[in-house]
């Protein structure tokens, strides 16, 4: 028995910011300039009043209206920022999508390494045969965590949802996978404040990093070259171990596709573990870091633009928040 991913799509929001238009709202960091560091020249992010909830909705509407939702025996939800602290989010939309009520329903919280881990999961139901079509679906709406003043964070990261259709195979098309966790990385990537350890501050004190930026212990902090290292120095170790657990080299993989965290970390990343720029698939530059969705927004596109093909051997891999990250192989 094995598994495949039978479909997969994605939802954008409506609102755009461009490089642009936050050079001229902080009257710093020319548009030119970011997209040349970051890859990205655009993000959507969602309106004040649109969840990831909504965005999720959205997302498994495109997948799902050409397909029995009967089918649908297990919806896996992956956000860190769901509608409410209870109940959860995947709950709610089994209901708002119309689903049988003889499925199971959950949310994880994870970040750019969601995807790899719902996957996982995915599979392990089909082959424990508690379920047979599983319906997965990431959904961020990071901009909510973000102050107003914090440029750096405003430019790297976009609002999305993704959602993914893995049915019952006759032939396994998901190869083995590889997870790993530092906990110890936590401060490095957090919202310290809104949850029960911290809770909100309506008078929480602003902060200005060196660059300028300002945020709250409200708002997401990230530490920039802290979580740089720990890429290039968990990034490499964990390809290795993909595909040494797999029994495959490098030439064996027809695509790579990582976490679409920046452009000037992935292509580090790229160079340093020696992966030829043709077998190297990035896509960022028109919806920017998208946490858990990045990955399966960039094999969606390049199913689309026909880059990836059937028979295809795709390398996917996901790091960052908590620290956490996974990769595996699968075969289109």
């Amino acid at each position: 028995m094995g598994s495949v991913i039978a479909n997969i799509g994605y939802y954008l929001p409506n609102v755009v910011v461009t490089n642009e238009s936050l050079s001229k709202e902080f009257g710093r960091w020319e548009a030119e300039k970011i997209e040349l560091k970051l890859g990205i020249k655009e993000r959507y992010i969602a309106n004040s009043d649109e969840t990831a909830g909504d965005l999720a909705y959205y997302a498994a509407k495109k997948v799902l209206d050409n397909y029995n939702i009967e089918k649908i025996d297990m919806l896996i939800l992956c956000t860190q920022s769901p509608d409410y602290f209870l109940p959860t989010t995947a709950c709610i939309l089994q209901d708002r999508l119309g689903l049988k009520t003889s499925i199971g329903a959950f949310d994880f919280n994870l970040g750019c390494s969601g995807y790899i881990y719902g996957l996982a999961m995915a599979k392990s139901f089909i082959q424990s045969e508690i379920a047979n079509n599983v319906l997965l679906l990431t959904t961020e709406t990071y901009s909510k965590h973000i102050h107003p003043k914090d440029l750096a964070n405003r430019t790297i990261f976009g609002d999305a949802a993704t959602a993914t259709i893995i049915e019952k195979s006759e032939k396994e098309h998901f190869y083995k996978f590889v997870l790993g966790t530092n906990g110890k990385g936590k401060n490095n990537l957090i919202v310290n404040n809104g949850c029960f350890r911290n809770k909100y501050n309506n008078n929480a004190e602003e902060m200005i990093t060196e660059a300028g930026d300002v945020y709250t212990e409200n708002n997401l902090y990230m530490n920039g070259p802290e979580i740089f290292n720990f890429t290039i120095e968990s990034v490499p170790l964990l390809i290795e171990q993909c595909l040494y657990k797999n029994n495959f080299k490098m030439q064996d993989i027809d695509y790579v596709i990582f976490h679409q965290a920046n452009k000037f970390m992935i292509e580090y990343l790229r160079k340093k573990i020696q992966i030829p720029k043709d077998k190297f698939y990035s896509d960022m530059l028109h919806t920017g870091n998208t946490v858990s969705n990045t990955i399966p927004i960039a094999y969606a596109k390049a199913k689309e633009e026909k880059i990836i093909k059937a028979g295809d051997k795709i390398l996917l891999c996901g790091f960052g928040v908590g620290y956490s990250w996974g990769a595996t192989i699968i075969e289109v």
